[in-house]
């Protein structure tokens, strides 16, 4: 039987020795925090089985879903610091490539609720200290080789946080979806 583990609230307000941030980092760092709120409450009360259920046709699950916010944060944070080479050629992947990004949305055996909610703290940790500590958000990279992105574009940080921000909000609905076709349970309202 699995034991029920709650959502993980911390935030870059626990961070020990963060500087005080105003102005775009205060506002870039407070999306953030409710956003990642929204999903880490939808995993609120669950058992580890239930958090690697799929409650749709999609193979998504909530457990799932934290694993990839948590790639994808940690992935476009990698880009920020050391550029494109860290996220590697999506046209150069192999089948072998695809099937462990496809195992990144679901909670496999051996991994639990817990466990992916205190990587998804240790990465949200690190991404605060970055937006406090960058010297310039509008510093630039050129995007990595995907069909998804124009050849030769470049990212700000600034632009970047705002893509982590979105992705975790566009997860959060689909795990506020999930979770109230698991157990009725909402997230709002």
């Amino acid at each position: 039987m699995s034991e029920t583990t709650t959502a993980d609230e911390r935030t870059s307000r626990d961070l020990p020795d963060a500087p005080p941030t105003s102005g775009e980092r205060a506002d870039l760092l407070a999306m953030l925090a409710k956003h990642r709120h929204f999903l880490r409450f939808t995993t609120r009360d669950l058992t580890d089985e239930q958090a690697g259920q799929r409650t749709t046709v999609s193979e998504l699950c909530l457990g799932g879903l934290i694993k990839h916010v948590t790639a994808a944060e940690r992935g476009w944070v990698n880009f920020i610091v050391d550029g494109p080479s860290v996220m590697g050629d999506s046209t150069a992947m192999t089948e072998d490539d695809w099937a462990r990004r496809a195992d990144e949305f679901r909670l496999l055996p051996g991994e639990t609720l817990a466990g992916v909610l205190a990587d998804y703290a240790e990465e949200a940790r690190r991404t605060d200290e970055l937006v406090v500590t960058l010297d310039d958000l509008d510093a630039t990279q050129p995007l990595p080789t995907a069909p998804w992105f124009e050849p030769g574009e470049r990212w700000s940080a600034r632009r970047v946080l705002m893509h982590i921000i979105t992705e975790t909000a566009q997860h959060a609905g689909h795990a506020d979806i999930i979770r109230e076709s698991l157990d009725g349970a909402r997230s709002m309202g």
